[in-house]
């Protein structure tokens, strides 16, 4: 028997594309796994859309207060009970055999805290909009390498459904770190990726749907790339014994941050209309 593998959706007001999402890991070519949903008390039929497909794997948590991204993320973890765990947004989806792929990755791999896999971009109405890519290596690397080369460079970490992770390495780590409002999956990679190796894998097995209206994109294209940047500065000071990063490090990362900003700002006004 495969080890039980629970893929999280913390859902928010998903009634328009949560059936996608969810049909995307029932027909996951990996047998053995639960679906973990939790509702964050949605105000629109989320929940209802839910509870009209009938698979015993799903497991629909309604929350009696809306616990915010970080609480209701956290909330969906600890629900968990396999021993590699994936967290997918509820807008997003996954190819048929990313959990097989990178499972079988973290199984032959023991030093491998998390797995992950490249990326392609769509928009609302399904149209592709772009490619991601990992780290430029290919198989086992030293977590702190590719945490610490992402702050000069890009995120290889990536959205969270581009990750699959051990349970042992959540209950080190403890979850998301609910001081952040943007970043706190960056910053639950990074702890994750410090504790032993990354295992990457050059395939599109997750698809990222790109939405100006979205936390990510409210950052980017909208007033609170300020707030963006301050939080990237605590994630700085946070790992710099861990990283290694000089004062001067530090301010190359800032300024870094800054373009990539404004590039992505950029690239989502013009390629993402709504």
């Amino acid at each position: 028997m495969e080890p039980l593998v629970s893929v999280c959706i913390p859902a928010y007001n998903n009634a328009a594309y949560i059936r996608e999402t969810i049909d995307s890991v029932l027909n996951q070519t990996y047998p053995n796994l639960e679906l973990i949903i939790c509702d964050d008390k949605s105000k629109d039929d989320t929940a209802a859309v839910i509870e009209k497909i009938k698979d015993d794997r799903i497991k629909l948590y309604k929350n009696e207060k809306n616990l915010g991204m970080a609480g209701n993320w956290n909330n969906c973890l600890f629900k968990c009970s396999g021993e590699f765990i994936k967290l997918i947004c509820a807008d997003d989806t996954l190819a048929p055999d990313c959990l097989e792929k990178e499972v079988k990755a973290l199984m032959e791999h023991p030093t491998a805290v998390l797995a992950e896999s490249d990326t392609k971009l769509f928009d609302l109405n399904g149209k592709r909009k772009g490619f991601y890519k990992r780290y430029k290596t290919s198989g086992l690397t030293d977590g702190r390498k590719i945490a610490r080369a992402g702050l000069f460079v890009k995120n290889y970490f990536g959205a969270p459904l581009a990750n699959t992770f051990r349970r042992s390495a959540l209950e080190t780590v403890g979850g998301f770190d609910s001081w952040y409002t943007y970043i706190l999956d960056y910053d639950f990679w990074v702890q994750l990726a410090c504790m032993g190796d990354v295992y990457i894998i050059h395939e599109p097995l997750n698809y990222f749907r790109v939405r100006s209206d979205s936390n990510t994109g409210d950052v980017m294209a909208g007033d609170k790339t300020e707030d963006y940047v301050k939080e990237h500065i605590h994630l700085l000071k946070k790992f710099k014994d861990e990283l290694r990063l000089s004062k001067a490090d530090i301010r190359r990362s800032i300024r870094i941050r800054k373009f990539r900003n404004f590039a992505a700002g950029v690239y989502l006004k013009i390629f993402v209309r709504q």
